[in-house]
């Protein structure tokens, strides 16, 4: 798993849960901030676009980890700034899984 591939699946989630939930889309790009530029993307949502993401990338994503926001600032990541966490999340365990074999 690469930051693009993990970018353009993120992208590709959240276009697919704002068209199911009948709300719209704006372009996304990596500077945009799904929590503060998608309509009604809100503490609900989150959730499943998590579970979502985790599941067509193959990273676990533990249910307590909010990638949407940052824990230490308390301010909505960008798509840059999710895939570099997820990415990171996704490296770490695998050095875990590594040590552990």
């Amino acid at each position: 798993m690469n930051t693009t591939i993990l970018k353009d699946k993120l992208i590709t989630v959240l276009r697919q849960i704002q068209a199911e939930s009948g709300l719209g889309c704006p372009k996304l790009t990596g500077s945009t901030r799904p929590v503060d530029s998608l309509p009604q993307f809100d503490s609900i949502t989150w959730p499943v676009a998590t579970t979502i993401l985790a599941t067509e990338t193959s990273v676990p994503i533990p249910d307590d980890v909010n990638i949407f926001i940052d824990e230490t600032t308390d301010l909505p990541r960008s798509i840059d700034e999710i895939v570099d966490f997820v990415f990171d999340l996704a490296t770490k365990q695998n050095e875990t899984e590594r040590t552990a074999a």
